[in-house]
């Protein structure tokens, strides 16, 4: 059961807070703060004093922010990353700074020097026994390729407009609310409030793992809410994320034409996984296999790809119409295949027009005397991918088709089949990224050893095929050093949670008869794990759907009412809704 309408409350501060949300200056404020925000590039670079710049330019443009807020007397500091996170199993090694020479890219030290998270914070009024220390969590850090902003009217476009800068605004316009309702009733916030705004989300936590680790800062919180784009809705759990990375080099052998066995295993034990995914919070199973580079084509491990194309040669003297109608046809069988397995998403969803992903699954086209294959999807946050279309599991299903038939082909066209990445300048070196999604039944360790298996079992596949005594364990290294969260989850029935619910009913927010988990991976993980005991909720405003995507976006009006939410949920959790 989903519900927007507000539930009319007894809450003395709800018709202030619902006046202050509607004035014809609130939704402009958020606007322009978002446009704001969006036109600074947070995106991982290896250029880290242009980044470190950037990042204290949306420091300032926040600490503006806090300024403004009066009555609340915010305290706001930027807090260095701590060095010691290096020693931490949750660190993520800092490969966006990678080199030739060093890969994995440079020392914490010397990544963070001169870079902070920012955390304001105001100091409880214990004006009663009741409520908790509550902390807030968001990033502003974006994913790559950085687009800039704009707007047409009430939705704001660009890169991290939804992921996660909105919630950034959201938060900051509840800070504004609060102020102002609490200025006018001359009541001080019960208990503490912590709001961190942290950097290097999107490559992994290491930011939040710096928030986490300080116990001091830990001092003055019993409760966190990590703000992300969950379409308004409340979650005491995330699912689990191992980003993978391959890696082979065999001269002489075609291990692009391996990756494409690979990618078969990889989605078998992705199905597997899933199926055994019986979790209370996550009956939906949010268990997804994404591919998102291969060799050059692809933007991020958990991104989409939806644009890839392959190469196809054979004899010169031999390309004639009727080889290149056979080629058509193992071609349309390779997508019946594929099809089966993930729908058509040239087709609209039954009873929702307009809702198809993608235009056409591929062009074929001469170029000299090759073929060239290029395969389209519908790019968007691997979370999404059900719903879309991954142009490397397609492109995969087409080279399995056409090795499957080399022998018929080579004997059409007398001569030998070659398969290639187009543009990539070596098929006897592979390279590829993406992620698998995993729920609180497995362990990393355990998912981590299932995808390395996989990717054996492909590769003896193809090299088993193609008659060549080769251990794949001997060519393929697999790595797991971006991303690699565990999967966590809390007590719907808590106070926090209960509270929680009261204030996405009084704010007109979606509630759910039966509250699940997200199913994405975030910084709330670490929190969870540092802290078992403590209640850790994600929650934000933004559609996951344009989270990562070329087609990034959000409405002032979601952020406006996540605002209004926030301003409740601090009320309730913090006691403060109990002065009289």
């Amino acid at each position: 059961m989903h519900t927007g309408n507000k539930q009319k409350s007894d809450d003395p501060f709800a018709a202030s807070i619902e006046s202050i949300a509607a004035g014809a200056d609130f939704q402009p404020y958020l606007h322009d703060l978002l446009l704001e925000l969006c036109s600074l590039d947070t995106s991982p670079s290896g250029e880290l004093q242009r980044l470190a710049g950037v990042e204290s330019d949306v420091f300032d443009i926040i600490e503006r922010e806090c300024q403004s807020f009066k009555y609340l007397a915010l305290k706001y500091a930027r807090q260095p990353v701590n060095p010691d996170i290096d020693k931490h199993p949750f660190l993520t090694p800092l490969y966006y700074t990678g080199t030739k020479d060093k890969p994995s890219g440079l020392d914490v030290s010397e990544c963070y020097n001169g870079r902070s998270n920012l955390i304001a914070s105001v100091d409880g009024a214990g004006n009663n026994s009741g409520g908790v220390n509550q902390a807030f969590n968001v990033h502003i850090d974006v994913v790559a390729p950085y687009f800039a902003p704009g707007d047409d009217g009430e939705i704001v476009h660009g890169r991290g407009a939804c992921d996660d800068k909105g919630n950034v605004v959201a938060l900051l316009g509840a800070l504004k609310i609060l102020d102002n309702v609490l200025s006018k009733l001359a009541i001080p916030i019960n208990r503490n409030l912590t709001c961190m705004f942290v950097i290097d989300e999107e490559t992994g936590g290491n930011g939040s793992l710096s928030c986490a680790l300080d116990r001091q800062l830990k001092s003055r919180y019993d409760s966190l809410m990590v703000l992300e784009c969950t379409n308004g809705r409340l979650h005491p759990g995330n699912r689990g994320c191992v980003w993978y990375k391959i890696e082979g080099n065999l001269p002489d052998a075609n291990l692009f034409e391996a990756a494409a066995f690979i990618i078969e295993e990889l989605e078998l034990e992705g199905r597997a996984i899933r199926a055994e995914s019986d979790h209370p919070l996550f009956p939906h199973r949010p268990v997804q296999t994404c591919h998102g580079i291969i060799g050059h084509y692809g933007e991020h491990p958990s991104c989409i790809n939806g644009d890839v194309s392959i190469r196809i040669d054979l004899p010169e003297s031999e390309i004639t119409s009727q080889t290149i109608s056979l080629i058509e046809d193992i071609l349309a069988d390779g997508l019946e295949q594929y099809i089966a397995l993930y729908g058509d998403k040239t087709k609209d969803v039954p009873g929702i027009p307009g809702s198809a992903k993608i235009e056409r699954h591929y062009d074929i086209a001469a170029a000299g005397q090759s073929q060239v294959v290029r395969v389209y999807g519908a790019t968007g946050h691997m979370g999404a991918i059900r719903e879309n279309d991954g142009a490397i599991t397609k492109m995969a299903t087409l080279v399995r088709a056409l090795v499957r038939s080399r022998g018929f082909l080579e004997r059409a066209a007398k001569g030998p089949m070659t398969l290639s990445l187009e543009g990539w300048p070596d098929s006897s070196r592979l390279l590829m990224e993406g992620g698998q999604g995993f729920v609180p039944v497995h362990t990393l360790e355990e998912i981590e050893r299932r995808l390395r298996e996989a990717v054996h079992r492909g590769a003896h596949r193809y090299f088993d095929l193609m008659g060549l005594s080769v251990k794949p364990e001997e060519v393929f290294r697999i790595g797991y050093e971006k991303l690699h969260n565990a999967a966590f989850s809390r007590s719907v029935d808590s106070p926090d949670m209960i509270n929680a619910v009261d204030a996405a009913k009084a704010s007109g927010l979606p509630t759910d008869e039966n509250i699940v988990g997200w199913d994405v991976s975030c910084d709330a993980r670490i929190f969870a794990c540092e802290y078992p005991s403590m209640p850790v909720i994600t929650a934000g405003a933004g559609a996951l759907e344009y989270a990562h995507s070329t087609s990034e976006r959000i409405s002032v009006n979601e952020i406006s009412q996540m605002a209004v939410f926030l301003t409740h949920f601090i009320l309730k959790q913090t006691g403060t809704a109990l002065v009289p």
